[in-house]
């Protein structure tokens, strides 16, 4: 991104339509509107607006068009910031919203203090493109399992209950046990069931290929036990750049796995975790503790770490420990990119006792 932040003299906001967006022009120096308008949310009529133009600071949200409205205005030598939407409150907070007043409000913080915006740096497109891979295969492994739960809760009322097997063989042991009366009904569901898990080993075949030739630091991501080739994936996909984090500890909050907090005076309530950053890989990394904490995992200090959270007792406390673990898991994961380390499962436990 360049930095302009000493010559320009005006500072835009810019409020994102899905067909149109406005523009709040003001001058840097006095905080005077120049220019207000409105132009169509396309690559070409933004080129038009801002190529030829002197460099100028441009605030625009995060969202699915900020990626391309970003580089179209960095491609005209403009500052680009965009703004944190979760940093914005004190911009839809106000009682009269428009999005007018809103392409001002980001010209005026932008210009106050773009700290304030938290701006945020996007992923490059192949990232962008890879991870699009992962969320598809999530999709239809949550529509097959939507499906399977609309078979089992048709067939009750006739009085039928199917044993739980695994989505991948859930049409055919269920097939022939189908009700006379139901089966033009659920005969085609239990069709598309086969078809996504076949189109889901697709993607798991695509996804190890991936993983393989182009990042090949998910190998080390998988010496961790419970940790897949789509959870390596999906880590390496969502942090991309490893170094732009000081501390390891780091990546816990970057993914929602620490409580948020609400502290005014003396009071300085627990909450639950903020689940900020990219749901997916929360969820695989929460994925991955449980299977830490299962049954079939072997002794680990990641292992020790969760029971000796859950052996505290009181509410909910296995999915405290739960979530702990999944945070350690980022932790370490980050910890074992950056330096390229082989993984001891009890690394802390044998420390100790020596």
């Amino acid at each position: 991104m360049p930095n302009q932040e000493a010559t320009a003299s005006f500072t835009v906001g810019v409020d994102v339509g899905e067909r149109h967006s406005h523009l709040c022009v003001l001058n840097t120096e006095t905080g005077d509107v120049v220019e207000e308008s409105r132009i169509s949310t396309t690559p070409e009529a933004f080129e038009r607006r801002f190529s030829g133009s002197q460099p100028m600071r441009v605030a625009v949200e995060a969202g699915n068009r900020s990626l391309w409205i970003s580089k179209v205005l960095e491609a005209c030598g403009h500052e680009v910031l965009v703004a944190n939407a979760r940093k914005l409150r004190l911009i839809y907070a106000d009682g009269r919203k428009s999005d007018r007043l809103d392409a001002e409000n980001l010209a005026r913080v932008a210009r106050l203090d773009p700290r304030l915006l938290a701006p945020i740096e996007h992923r490059g497109e192949v990232a962008q493109a890879h991870l699009a891979l992962l969320r598809s295969r999530e999709l239809l492994v949550r529509t097959r399992g939507n499906l399977v739960n609309h078979v089992r809760g048709t067939v009750k009322p006739f009085g039928v209950r199917f044993a739980r097997c695994s989505p991948e063989i859930f049409p055919v042991r269920v097939r022939e046990l189908l009700p006379e009366a139901l089966v033009p009904a659920l005969a085609p569901v239990l069709e598309t069931i086969s078809s996504l898990t076949a189109r889901v080993r697709e993607y798991d075949r695509e996804l190890e290929a991936l993983s393989r030739e182009l990042y090949p630091e998910t190998a080390l991501l998988r010496q961790v036990q419970g940790v897949g080739p789509l959870t390596a994936l999906a880590f390496v996909l969502t942090v991309e750049d490893p170094t732009r984090f000081e501390t390891s500890r780091s990546v816990g909050a970057y993914l929602g796995l620490v409580p948020g907090r609400y502290q005014s005076g003396d009071s300085d309530p627990q909450q639950r975790i903020s689940k900020r950053g990219d749901e997916m890989t929360r969820r695989l990394l929460v994925s991955c503790a449980h299977y830490v904490l299962g049954p079939f995992a072997e002794d680990s200090d990641l292992r020790r770490h969760g029971e000796k959270i859950a052996e505290r007792g009181g509410k909910n406390a296995k999915n405290r420990a739960t979530v702990a673990v999944a945070r350690k898991i980022a932790v370490l994961l980050h910890r074992l990119w950056t330096t390229g380390e082989a993984y001891e499962p009890l690394h802390n436990a044998n420390r100790a006792t020596a």
